[in-house]
């Protein structure tokens, strides 16, 4: 019994402290951003890492509305570090432009095949830009049949 009590005690404490907690976080939070702000080059380009990979598995899964979709977010978050970066040089920049022209291209025609061929130059190039920048210690990949993302579904809706 008395642990009983004690438990119901404990989760009435818990829920009133709650809207509490909810309101100091909010409040803490600023309405925008600074003028000035800038999301850290290592942040971006953990997002397009994440925008890699649902790319890939969104054109295995022929999913081409999802795939168009991550490859135009990928393209803005590689433009958004191009200008951000000025140590990034042109030249890395506009290398980029014809691999994720070929996989757009690919992702047009719903051609599976041609959509590999593409995605695996685009991870080339993004590997040709790390070495270039010094950082060959970064190096991406195919994704494999490991998925870390296993909270989306990557084919098109009706299809298992």
């Amino acid at each position: 019994m008395r642990a009983t009590q004690r438990m119901i005690r404990l989760a009435l404490l818990a829920s009133l402290s709650i809207p509490f907690t909810l309101t100091s976080f909010r409040s803490a939070q600023p309405a925008q951003p600074p003028e000035d702000y800038a999301p850290h080059l290592g942040d971006i380009m953990n997002t397009i890492q994440t925008r890699h990979v649902k790319l890939w598995y969104a054109g295995k899964a022929t999913n081409w509305d999802l795939a168009g979709f991550e490859l135009r977010q990928l393209t803005e978050s590689l433009l958004q570090a191009a200008i951000l970066y000025a140590g990034i040089p042109v030249s890395n920049v506009t290398t980029m432009a014809r691999p994720l022209r070929s996989v757009e291209e690919a992702i047009g025609r719903k051609d599976a095949k041609g959509f590999s061929k593409a995605f695996t130059e685009l991870t080339g190039d993004c590997n040709r830009c790390h070495t270039s920048m010094a950082r060959a210690f970064i190096v991406i990949r195919t994704p494999t049949e490991q998925q870390p993302l296993g909270d989306q579904t990557f084919a098109p809706n009706g299809k298992p």
